[in-house]
């Protein structure tokens, strides 16, 4: 029996079209939904609700918090 390479496929988050993965503008079926999903996020439709849980970036927010003139040290 012949396997066949199945090619995933989703919808495009703006217009809902269903898009292949092997598609150019992937997981967007063109450049003009990735501009207007880009879009969003600059107007501030999209928010990120839950907080960073990442060790390394919570140990270097606490850091900066305890030392304020490190950040501006490091921009002058």
């Amino acid at each position: 029996m012949a396997k066949t390479k199945k090619i995933k496929s989703l919808h495009c988050p703006t217009c809902k079209t269903l898009v292949l993965a092997t598609g150019e503008d992937f997981p967007f079926c063109s450049d003009r939904c990735r501009k207007i999903d880009l879009g969003k996020w600059a107007m501030g439709v999209y928010k990120i609700s839950s907080p960073a849980l990442d060790p390394d970036l919570l140990e270097e927010l606490e850091g900066s918090e305890m030392n304020p003139k490190t950040d501006r040290d490091r921009y002058e």
